[in-house]
């Protein structure tokens, strides 16, 4: 029996490009959703994203935004907006990222500034196929607060202490959401539509700050 592999997401990496080159292209391709751009001194990653890379940066972005809603937080959702540092000769495109504790911050903007504005605070990342540039340290160097990792199969939460990323068992940002539960969310997708499956999401989370108030003192 001829077993069928999954088809690899297509990454395509130049080097020896100039941080004006990059910017172009940034503009150039703002509009097409289906190649993504990263950047890191002089090295630039062309990535086309497959459908199963959408599927789940759209439900992982619809837990965070179904969270703050429930919560009562504000929240302004930047989706793959490019972050960059001219400075650094870093930039990045998120599949997903938000302005939560920080929102009021930057509240009617609509042009962003990281080496004045305060970066995003929370970034989704989904990773079914490794990069060839290490986005971790990109994001680090970026000053993004909290990152989701998702490889497919695994949750990955890491926190900025120091400048440095720590992988951690819970969000700060949303510490509602632990690991476990955000996984446990996602793997079950598959298994009835995603708007059922958010409606138990949103219940999970009335329940568990109904509690939290019984608690609280």
């Amino acid at each position: 029996m001829t077993k069928t592999l999954p088809k690899a997401e297509n990454r395509t990496l130049l080097t020896g490009i100039r941080w004006e080159t990059y910017q172009r292209l940034s503009f150039d391709l703002a509009e097409n959703p289906h190649q993504k751009l990263t950047y890191d001194q002089g090295i630039l990653e062309i990535m086309t994203p497959l459908p199963e890379h959408e599927i789940n940066k759209g439900f992982l972005g619809r837990l965070v935004q179904t969270t703050t809603e429930v919560l009562g937080l504000e929240i302004l959702s930047l989706g793959s907006t490019t972050l960059s540092r001219k400075d650094l000769e870093k930039g990045i495109e998120p599949d997903e990222c938000f302005y939560i504790t920080n929102e009021a911050l930057i509240r009617g903007q609509i042009k962003f500034d990281l080496t004045v504005d305060p970066a995003p605070d929370l970034a989704i990342e989904i990773d079914i196929t490794s990069s060839s540039l290490n986005r971790l340290t990109i994001y680090e160097s970026l000053g993004i607060g909290e990152l989701w990792r998702f490889d497919g199969q695994d949750l990955f939460i890491y926190c900025l202490k120091q400048g440095r990323y720590q992988e951690q068992n819970a969000s700060e940002v949303l510490p509602i959401l632990s690991r476990s539960i955000i996984l446990g969310f996602l793997k079950r997708r598959g298994e009835i539509g995603e708007n059922a499956l958010l409606r138990e999401f949103r219940q999970w989370l009335l329940q568990s700050t109904d509690k939290l108030i019984k608690k609280t003192p």
